[in-house]
């Protein structure tokens, strides 16, 4: 099978205007369907082609027959939260977003609350609803391709000499993954294609730009000696796998 990522993230307007609600349906495409929509149906999505026009490429027609005829298996999708959309093409906005962020402006908080719980990791809040919501899309933009869900995970702070007892008993994650699996069983439920799940991560490890600072393992790794611990989120997953703990439903 041939298929490809994405880091598929879902967006709700910041208030209910409709240059918000625009703000929000733009910044799904730019942020899905820019990928997506070349691979499936040979050009850009219509709303990227309002803003960008002649600033995008275009595809010859032999292009565009060999992308329609050799479509993708799969769509992995790597689902970790939601943000809040302000458009900026019509309205004032403190900052600049430019042609590339469809002039939206995104944020995770709305008159000083957040759009879920924060997390250790800035821009990651634990909104469920929004795997739910992005698998849907995805189902009815790209007429149910088949979907694996190739990353879903919850960040805990690491920090020095924190006791390990404390990063064992990460109750946080498994209520992150609980509500996020509840959310997808809706979407499958309700016709959604998805062939697989998979956790981010097995193992803590090295988070790009965060480096150690940031766990998202369901197996605590000592990074001196290499020492792996199961977390408490290990030992709920592998019942949950065995049918013996049920998804919270939300």
């Amino acid at each position: 099978m041939i298929g490809i990522v994405l880091h598929a993230q879902w967006y709700e307007p910041l208030r209910d205007t409709p240059a918000d609600r625009s703000a929000a349906e733009r910044a799904i495409v730019f942020f899905n369907a820019w990928v997506l929509d070349p691979i499936m149906y040979g050009n850009y999505p219509n709303e990227m082609q309002e803003i960008l026009g002649p600033l995008l490429p275009t595809f010859s027609s032999e292009e565009k027959e060999k992308l329609m005829n050799n479509r993708l298996d799969f769509i992995g999708v790597n689902q970790y939260t939601t943000l809040y959309a302000q458009d900026c093409l019509y309205s004032r906005c403190n900052c600049v977003p430019s042609q590339v962020d469809a002039f939206v402006n995104p944020t995770g908080e709305r008159d000083g609350h957040p759009i879920g719980e924060p997390t250790a990791m800035k821009g990651i809040y634990v909104v469920p609803y929004g795997m739910e919501r992005m698998v849907t899309y995805l189902k009815e933009r790209y007429n149910n391709t088949p979907m694996f869900i190739t990353e879903n995970g919850y960040p805990d702070a690491s920090y020095d000499n924190a006791p390990v007892e404390d990063l064992l008993n990460d109750t946080k994650r498994i209520e992150y993954l609980s509500s996020y699996l509840a959310s997808l069983t809706t979407a499958m439920r309700n016709g959604a294609d998805v062939r697989g799940y998979f956790i981010w991560s097995l193992l803590d490890n090295f988070e790009w730009t965060s480096g150690f600072s940031l766990r998202f393992g369901i197996h605590y790794v000592h990074y001196n000696t290499s020492n792996r611990i199961p977390k408490l989120s290990a030992k709920w997953y592998k019942e949950f796998l065995e049918g013996g703990n049920m998804v919270k439903q939300i």
